[in-house]
């Protein structure tokens, strides 16, 4: 449930709200809104547990969230989650943020290189893999943690914020201490253990949607490392297995706009890994960002044909430039702008 305390109310009343919340043996999580502070009740619910907490002092109003996720809904938090990454850039709210790199990063010259190209071109976010889940055991598996300093040393040098994947609670403290987000792959969605670990490093996480998730189970995810009082989760919608062929994922844009319904947390779209295919990657970008995507995560390599891994759906330097010229296009239509470093390399 919630706790809608009254505008009048001082840090002190909210505080001996939230005591009597943990007393009752429960977890309070405060959501300070615009014009209201909203507290979250996490625990078992009770009939007498609204009528009990109505009669504190400065308590608007008790409200029963209906849905399983809580901290997650718009009934928890009804504006907008925008999330500071690090450097200038955020993630929510009107600035679109673009994430680009590499699918695996290969050497230092490789992510170095590429965190250039991707900045003057207009991304703000640089993204690239240090550990890579594959299908075969035999394919190019990432350079692990010498990745991970090829990868902060590209951020530092271009002063851009870095995302990677973390596999393992093994390895949560190596990527957080090098990484500025972390990235929960789609085969790691229901690996509740390591959502509960990232959830208690604090770090910006962003959530991949399952193979076959549903959006429930999604938001569910995302509700275990916010349980952890991690609030800082961005969801990304890359595509669903379906029973298609044609292309690698079947991308759900559907699923942009209902996410955004459901839930404040901020969405990004990767339609490298949606499509499997780099010339469906420009235009089903595109249609993510008018739907109302915060941002946008793009694998863009010098020489796809070269890649040591997803070379089929990267990007060249040109035309990852050329879909940042259209994308702010789209991005200005919508009342969006391209947030951070490189907004203006976009525009021109």
């Amino acid at each position: 449930m919630i706790v809608v305390v009254s505008p009048d109310a001082t840090q002190d009343d909210i505080a001996r709200i939230v005591s009597r919340i943990e007393d009752s043996g429960r977890q309070a999580h405060i959501s300070v809104g615009t014009e209201r502070c909203i507290i979250g009740v996490i625990g078992p619910e009770l009939p007498e547990l609204q009528d009990m907490f109505e009669t504190l002092p400065q308590v608007e109003s008790v409200h029963r969230v209906t849905k399983p996720y809580k901290l997650v809904s718009r009934e928890f938090r009804p504006n907008d989650t925008v999330i500071d990454v690090g450097k200038g850039v955020t993630v929510g709210g009107t600035e679109l943020a673009v994430m680009a790199g590499p699918c695996s990063i290969e050497n230092e010259e490789h992510i170095v290189n590429s965190a250039h190209a991707v900045k003057a071109a207009g991304a703000n976010i640089l993204r690239g893999g240090a550990f890579k889940p594959r299908t075969s055991p035999y394919a190019f598996r990432g350079l692990g943690e010498e990745g991970l300093r090829f990868l902060e040393t590209a951020g530092k040098v271009t002063e851009m914020p870095v995302i990677t994947e973390v596999m393992t609670v093994r390895d949560v403290e190596a990527v957080a201490r090098h990484s500025d987000i972390i990235q929960i792959g789609a085969r790691n969605m229901q690996n509740f253990i390591l959502l509960d670990e990232v959830g208690k490093s604090r770090k910006p996480v962003m959530l991949k949607r399952g193979l076959s998730g549903q959006i429930e189970e999604w938001l569910l995810a995302a509700e275990y490392v916010m349980a952890q009082g991690n609030p800082n989760v961005i969801l990304c919608e890359r595509g669903i297995r379906t029973f298609e062929t044609a292309y690698r994922n079947t991308f759900d844009v559907n699923a942009i706009p209902l996410a955004k319904q459901l839930s404040h947390l901020p969405i990004v779209a990767d339609p490298s890994h949606g499509t499997g295919k780099w010339k469906l990657v420009a235009p089903v970008a595109k249609a993510a960002v008018a739907a109302g995507a915060d941002g946008l995560m793009i694998e863009v390599h010098p020489n796809p044909d070269l890649a040591l891994s997803d070379g089929a759906q990267s990007l060249t330097y040109e035309s990852f430039a050329s879909m940042m010229r259209s994308v702010s296009a789209i991005a200005a239509a919508v009342e969006r702008t391209l947030s951070g470093v490189g907004a203006t390399a976009a525009a021109r």
